[in-house]
Formats: structure tokens, sequence, C-alpha cells
């Protein structure tokens, strides 16, 4: 079976559209296995393309989570017709904004807005022009467009003296004109992310050597609430390990979720009320929508089931129940009690056992289902607080539900 965000889970559709000046840009459609849930628009970094590695594992995972992504090739990169040389921020923009067109006529406009390095900037430049957007997204992004000058400081002379030169970024010669200096320098976001009202999030590494996280600090200042910032550790700016990207991929889908309007099958996102929980198919295998009244979640099947691994299998689900209600009930009862509980985890694996080796347990023959809870207490506790902590663990409401004797009503809902 494809493993976990294997290409053959993924559609990948080859996408062609006019930016403003008329010239064709290149882009890739990565769509889910089953109908999108949202779409996204990933603008990549600077002089880079579409089908550099951060962009492309990025799309991929996300598109496996359900969202639709575009990404596409900015004016003279990658496959897009035009001259770079003649390219600046404001082109960028332009052709962003193009690409939000071409998503609104073909499929539907753009809920959700990333943007990589310099192509962060350009996303927080456009947000404010895309309504529809719901949230946006910055990897790595400089708070200023001014920034990327750095990469040919040495050079700058030159432009400045003779209106151009020719310049080394990351191993490959580009022209750089005057006037794309002039045009970052003109730019200034701050303004712009303050008026955009929308979701934020931003990723950036402590130890970004291209864009320092000093302009992280600065996007998440300029913004209004709400906004969340994740650090990438030690990631390098371009994502260069695919764990990197997965997890900005796993935590933009998380994130996102919170923000986007799910579409599902051509109409909204269906209302589930307090207290129930909706599960619907999404492909017709395994992969399943998991709704509650204020979140999104996926459920699945390991690939070496017949899965897709989009997400916890029903028993993971069912011992994560288990596991977040001991660790909740464990922090109310060392509040109150005023105990020095620093910290509680909670290990869960579920099995089958043989009856007869339960000393506890009533039955006495065949196979039973088996849980082993591993509860880690930190603290300066006593002995004798521990041994009630663990007994209170056993109090926990959903221990007890598991415990307890369940009526499950079935009916058919017409």
């Amino acid at each position: 079976m494809p493993a976990p965000h294997d290409p053959r889970l993924v559609a990948r559709e080859k996408v062609q559209f006019d930016n403003g000046r008329g010239e064709r840009l290149a882009a890739l459609l990565e769509s889910p296995p089953g109908p999108p849930r949202a779409c996204a628009l990933f603008a990549h970094c600077f002089t880079c393309s579409k089908d550099v590695a951060a962009a492309s594992r990025v799309s991929r995972a996300l598109a496996a989570r359900g969202i639709a992504t575009l990404r596409f090739d900015f004016t003279g990169l990658g496959n897009s017709e035009g001259d770079f040389s003649n390219t600046n921020f404001s082109s960028n923009v332009q052709d962003l904004l193009a690409a939000v067109d071409h998503l609104r006529v073909s499929r539907e406009a753009p809920q959700l807005l990333i943007g990589h390095s310099l192509g962060g900037a350009a996303v927080l430049a456009a947000a404010v022009d895309v309504p529809e957007a719901k949230a946006v997204v910055t990897i790595g992004a400089p708070a200023d467009p001014a920034h990327v000058s750095h990469l040919f400081a040495s050079d700058r002379d030159a432009i400045e003296r003779d209106g151009e030169a020719e310049v080394s970024l990351a191993g490959r010669r580009f022209t750089i004109r005057k006037q794309f200096l002039d045009d970052i320098e003109g730019h200034g976001l701050a303004a712009r992310i303050r008026r955009m009202r929308k979701a934020l999030l931003v990723f950036h590494s402590p130890v970004d050597d291209i864009v320092s996280i000093d302009n992280a600090g600065a996007i998440f200042t300029a913004a209004l609430h709400p906004k969340s910032f994740v650090s990438l550790d030690t990631a390098d700016h371009l994502l260069s390990r695919p764990a990197d990207s997965e997890y900005v991929a796993q935590t933009i889908a998380a994130w996102g979720s919170r923000y986007v309007t799910i579409v599902e099958d051509g109409g909204k996102r269906p209302r589930v009320a307090d207290g129930e929980v909706l599960v619907r198919e999404r492909d017709h295998r395994f992969t399943q929508d998991v709704l509650t009244d204020r979140h999104d979640l996926v459920a699945d099947e390991p690939a070496g089931a017949g899965g897709a691994d989009l997400g916890p299998s029903p028993y993971e689900y069912l011992l994560a129940g288990l596991g977040a209600c001991t660790s909740m009930t464990l922090r109310l009862y060392a509040q109150h009690k005023k105990l020095p509980l620093e910290h509680v985890e909670v290990r869960l694996e579920h099995d089958k056992i043989h009856a007869e080796d339960c000393a506890e347990c009533e039955t006495r023959e065949g196979r039973i289902d088996h849980i082993r809870r591993r509860i880690r207490l930190v603290g300066d506790l006593t002995d004798e607080q521990r041994t009630r902590l663990m007994e209170i663990a056993d109090r926990c409401p959903v221990h007890r539900t598991l415990h307890s004797e369940i009526a499950i009503e079935s009916e058919q809902d017409r």
C-alpha cells in the first residue's frame, strides 16, 4: 500500500494562468484523495521555484490532509514566462493576486495564504486584497522586503552605478536592476499587516542565518490577534530536512482548521451541535472526517492496514480520550489540594490478552481487551501523595465509563 503522503495519494495537476502583464505562469495544484476541505495558496522563496523542497513537501502534506494547495512560479522563475530582471516585489504581489483569481474562477478562492521567505512578505502584502482568505501563514519571512538586499550587498554599488548587475544567489546567476532596489525600499509591511485582520501564524527558526528571527518578532508585533508563533527550533531557512517541512504542514493543517470554513461536497461545513460528534467518510476507504461543533479532526488506519495514515486510528482516539481525561483529572486534583505536581505524562497501549491472564477480570474464558496505562508524575511529591494521585487516576470520567455498563443505541438517520 502507498505510504502516507505518497504521490499516489495526492492528485497533481499542472496549471497555467496569466499574470496582469500577459505572461503565462506555471503552477501545480495538489488535491486530496477525496473532496478538498479547503483551498490554500503557497508562495515560494526569493529566486526559488514552486518545486523547491519546502514548497513541494508542505503542499503535498497539506493536500494529504484534505487541503487542496496551489503553488506557482513567480514571473521569470521555474517554468513561468517573463524576464526575472524585470520583476520586483510589486510584481510578485501582482502574480500572487493573479493566482488567487485563477483559484477563485477554477475552484474556489484560497482561504489559507502561505508564504516562504520573500513569498511570506508577498503574502502579507497581498492578504488585504483577498477578502476570502481567513488565515495567513509565514515561514522564515522578512518583516520588510528590503531585507533581501543584504543577499547582494557587495554588488549594490555596481547596481546603483550601472543600473544593473549580475549577482550570484544560491549558486545561480541573476540580473538585479536598480528598479528592483527602488521597489523593495518603497514597501512598508507593518501597516498592511495591521490592516489585514486575518488569523496569522508565524513560523521561524532561531538559527535562520538568512532571515533573522528578529523579523518574526516584528511581524508578530505588527499583527492584531488572533496570532500565533511557532519556533522551528533547529530548522534551516529552506526547511531542507523533510521532518521540518512535515512538521510545518501538520501544524498548519491543525491550526488552520480553526479558521477556515470547511467545504464538503460543494456545501458549507455541516452543523454539529454542542456535545455531538459527526463522523463521515472522506475517500470511501478508511479516512474519516471527525467534526465537533468547534474542531475538525481526521481518523484513519495505518498504510499497512490499507489506510492512508492521515490521522490516528479509532483505537488510538480511544486511548487518547482516556489519557487526556487521566491527565486533566490529576491536574485538577493537584491544583485543588495544592500538591507540587509539576508535570503529567500518560502513555497507553491497547491489545488483546487471554482472560485467564487477568486476575482482576470477571471474564474467565476467551480473549479480552487490555489497556496498559503508564503514568509519569513529575514533582517533589511524597510517596503518600503519589499513591493518592494514582488512585485519583482511576476516577477520571472516561476511565469510569470504560469500566461501567455502556448502552449504545443505534438508529438509521435518513
